[in-house]
């Protein structure tokens, strides 16, 4: 692997990981809906003329149409959704360590539309993460727990529509259409969902009270994590092989706890530590089990 392309997959990794902490900051001060449904319409703004650059067309077999049209409600209307929910809900740090979840649930995904059993490795790793992600709910003081005993479970529903629309998004890849076109299409197909209610959206928050750290944050969702950072994973992986550039996610989950912490100030903790490298051992054992 070559430097540019580690640089490259790095930065995609540091760009996704904040997203948890730029949730957060827009929540703060934007509701909910106004805050999902701007990051999916903006998006889909954004990448509508670089899918249409590209010369990609829109999927013509039926089969192809329905895997990209799932894959869009559910990274991209749904995700969204409840993801911010459950952010107005619990720390960025709980919102990074259970998007960390992400490759075991897709892997489980992907095992039950095959129709064939982990291995028992693959047991072994999701356990000991799964550990991690129990142990997290118990980093939080008497009020703060509280709160992330509604929000955790949010944000774990909102990772398992995401891992459901990577799953869709990827058998539709592997049925010839590309990738880069199943990325772009899938959320300008999750904007024309959503931008009918985008009005509404913008009626109920109070804009003219909205900071700048606030637009920022929704402006970096729809242009960093939803557009940027898919262009230079992708590249990434073109060059440097999916198996050797893929290893570097395992990065996502200690630059998103950093991140959270110097941005947010959230406190950092022996448990939390703990609850961390379980979650990123177990993965690791997981990824390697699928590997193998």
């Amino acid at each position: 692997m070559t430097r540019g392309v580690f640089l490259a997959a790095l930065a995609a990794v540091i760009i996704w990981s904040a997203g948890p902490v730029a949730t957060k900051l827009a929540v703060n001060e934007l509701p909910v809906w106004t805050v999902a449904i701007l990051r999916t319409v903006l998006g889909g703004v954004i990448a509508l003329p670089l899918v249409l650059g590209l010369g990609i067309p829109l999927p013509r077999e039926r089969r192809q149409l329905a895997l990209l049209v799932a894959s869009a409600l559910a990274s991209y209307v749904a995700f969204p959704v409840l993801f911010c929910l459950g952010m107005t809900r619990t720390s960025g740090i709980h919102g990074v360590m259970i998007l960390a979840f992400l490759p075991v649930l897709t892997g489980l995904m992907v095992h039950l539309s095959e129709r064939r059993l982990p291995h028992g490795l693959w047991w072994l790793g999701c356990i000991i993460a799964l550990s991690g992600e129990l142990l997290l709910l118990s980093t939080s003081n008497a009020t703060a727990q509280s709160e992330s005993i509604l929000g955790d479970p949010l944000v774990f529903a909102a990772t398992i529509f995401l891992a459901l629309g990577y799953v869709t998004g990827g058998h539709l890849t592997r049925s010839g259409y590309p990738a880069q076109g199943t990325a772009y299409w899938t959320v300008v197909v999750g904007s024309l969902v959503l931008a009918p209610i985008l009005p509404a959206a913008l009626t109920i928050a109070d804009l003219a009270s909205v900071g700048l750290l606030a637009w920022a944050s929704v402006l970096y969702l729809a242009l960093g994590v939803t557009v940027v950072g898919y262009i230079l994973w992708f590249w990434a992986m073109a060059r440097g092989g999916i198996g050797q550039v893929g290893l570097i996610q395992f990065f996502q989950p200690i630059s998103g706890v950093l991140i959270a912490h110097m941005l947010l100030e959230e406190p950092l903790s022996l448990l939390i530590l703990a609850s961390g490298a379980l979650v990123i051992g177990g993965i690791a054992i997981a990824n390697r089990a699928k590997a193998g």
